[in-house]
């Protein structure tokens, strides 16, 4: 049986009426005061990395990930999820684009503080993205060299919190099969809302398929016109677990959806009484 379901059986003596995770046993006492403890950053992302624009909310994009964001919050609701695997079947499909700008959406709402973290050890790209220092990181934290709240970065002016992985490592499995990761991974959610990770595709490597057998849910994404049935039908296969929450199809013809949300949002604030009508019938 899936963990999801597992999790749905231990709903009622994890959570409150709320939907908030209570303390894990074993909850260390210093996770309490984290999210007041870790540095902030100013938001520099990469120019060259297309990330979202909170003051452009009607971009295509944008929309796309914010409806991401409603179906991902929706299912939370219904079950409990707050770690999500972020991995694809093959490089190069848009994962980490993915991760990056699932966290900005849900970052943008009120009290939602999310933590995205780079668990790909092999080819780290976060600390790139957002241009961040490389020590201290999620490696540092996991051997012992530095504590979590200081390789936790807050992005100034959001509920956004990024832990980088850093450089590569020689031995990413043995980082992962730590018992301090998969505690890591249990205690986390009772400081975030939601843990985003960016994991390594699941075809090239066993990162993905261990880190999803301790979190609640797996996004796989695929490219339009890039990724094969084969692929996903051989990378679901490998997967142990059956807690795939859904697939993320990226790379839509930037054409297409521009157009969509130009003559939906034209449509709708246009001072044609009729036509705002009619538009409201369609939905």
């Amino acid at each position: 049986m899936s963990r999801v379901h597992d999790a749905l059986r231990r709903a009622e003596q994890d959570h409150d009426p709320e939907g908030v995770r209570r303390p894990a046993k074993g909850f260390a006492p210093e996770l309490a005061d984290l999210l007041s403890e870790v540095e902030e950053v100013p938001f520099n992302p990469a120019p060259d990395f297309l990330m979202i624009d909170p003051h452009r909310p009607h971009d295509a994009h944008s929309e796309e990930f914010r409806t991401l964001r409603t179906r991902l919050n929706h299912m939370q609701k219904l079950q409990p999820i707050h770690s999500v695997v972020v991995t694809s079947p093959c490089p190069a499909e848009g994962k980490s684009f993915t991760a990056v700008n699932l966290a900005m959406a849900e970052a943008q709402l009120t009290d939602n503080p999310t933590l995205l973290v780079d668990f790909d050890f092999r080819r780290p790209v976060l600390h790139n993205i957002f241009q961040l220092d490389r020590s201290p990181v999620a490696t540092d934290y996991l051997k012992g060299n530095a504590p979590l709240s200081a390789a936790i970065k807050r992005i100034a002016a959001t509920n956004l919190y990024v832990l980088p992985a850093g450089s590569a490592v020689l031995n990413p499995l043995e980082l992962l099969n730590l018992t301090k990761t998969k505690e890591l991974l249990e205690q986390l959610p009772t400081v975030f809302r939601w843990i985003l990770l960016d994991s390594p595709p699941l075809l090239f490597a066993a990162d993905a398929n261990l880190l999803a057998t301790i979190c609640d849910g797996i996004a796989l994404v695929v490219r339009i016109g890039v990724t094969t049935i084969d692929s996903v039908a051989r990378a679901m296969q490998s997967l142990c677990e059956n807690n795939v929450l859904g697939i993320v199809a990226n790379g839509a013809r930037a054409g297409e959806l521009y157009s969509k949300y130009t003559y939906y949002y034209s449509s709708y604030y246009s001072k044609d009484k009729r036509g705002h009508k009619e538009l409201e019938a369609e939905d």
